[in-house]
């Protein structure tokens, strides 16, 4: 009888997560694990080397919908017609060599797309209380909120991920960033920032991230919700004092109102506000953002070093700052 392995081996050996796994078989009929009486799946060393030629393919550029029902001998001939999958590793693992987790972000990344996929909200939700208690705030935001926000977008877009997965992932993400936001406590002599995402722009998380990393800098963070238009983001300027306005810009990178809304905004903050501008698809606007001469950060980390900076600066003069 061919031995037959659990989902845990299949991870290890095949570097993908075991939500993709599920997604490939129930959506794509790409393998067909045997069940155990417990309803555990068990995979034959064929479809192991399926999914290591599926994950080479994908990672190649083909798409999964396309390649799904191709045998084995095909793919394979797929795989060896592209240079791409030779730097293709075995990165995702996130057990240790004696088979225990490591608790790394991946891990906690893993987890919490295993969850969005089951719709399991309470799961999700233990996830990230369990890995806020165990990583730096940084980690926390860099390494497993902003790529698990980014590979849902993704999974969404390309149809991996129905709309009622995204939508219970947001909630769940929005509350639990909220909570963040509301546990900081800042300074009240600290300089104020204003954080909020333009008209048109409808996704929040990118904002609420950057809420938490500029109180976590010093800053006094006033987190506006989302899609205002300039005139009402200067007018809050105006009555709370604010020395920064941070714009979140994450979906959709074709908008043709942001552009004026860039430079109406621009135009009527007073000279000594600084406006930082960013987000995933902020280089999409790159043509407003250079005319407007905003400079391009790639990281919360690099918004901390901003921020710093025009705290020090006594000089009066307008700064623009885009973080992506």
């Amino acid at each position: 009888m061919e031995h037959k392995h659990p989902i845990k081996v299949v991870e290890k050996r095949t570097g993908l997560s075991s939500h993709v796994i599920r997604i490939w078989e129930r959506r794509y009929s790409a393998v067909t694990p045997e069940r155990t009486d417990s309803n555990r799946r068990m995979y034959s060393d064929e479809e192991i080397e399926r999914l290591i030629l599926l994950r080479k393919a994908t990672e190649a550029g083909e798409s999964i919908g396309q390649i799904a029902r191709l045998t084995n001998e095909e793919l394979k001939m797929l795989v060896e017609s592209s240079t791409a999958y030779f730097n293709i590793g075995m990165q995702y693992s996130t057990e240790d060599g004696n088979g225990k987790h490591d608790h790394q972000p991946k891990f906690y990344l893993k987890e919490c797309l295993d969850a969005i996929v089951d719709l399991d909200s309470e799961k999700l939700e233990k996830i990230l209380l369990k890995a806020s208690s165990e990583l730096t705030q940084p980690e926390m935001m860099e390494k497993v909120l902003e790529p698990l926000m980014y590979e849902i977008g993704d999974l969404w877009r390309e149809g991996t991920l129905r709309v009622v997965h995204e939508h219970l992932a947001s909630a769940v993400v929005r509350s639990f960033l909220g909570n963040m936001v509301g546990a900081l406590k800042v300074d009240e002599s600290a300089p104020k920032i204003i954080v909020t995402t333009p008209l048109g722009q409808i996704h929040e998380f990118g904002a609420l991230m950057v809420t938490i990393a500029a109180s976590s800098a010093g800053w006094h963070s006033i987190y506006l919700g989302a899609e205002l238009p300039a005139e009402e983001i200067a007018n809050a300027v105006k009555n709370i004092g604010a020395q920064a306005v941070a714009l979140s810009i994450v979906y959709p990178p074709d908008d043709p109102r942001l552009g004026p809304e860039l430079r109406k905004l621009h135009q009527i903050l007073d000279d000594k506000v600084v406006l930082l501008v960013g987000g995933r698809s902020s280089n999409a606007y790159n043509n407003v953002l250079e005319e407007l001469g905003i400079e391009s950060m790639r990281s919360l980390s690099d918004l901390h070093k901003h921020l710093e900076q025009i705290r020090k600066k006594s000089n009066g003069v307008k700064t623009d700052v885009d973080f992506n």
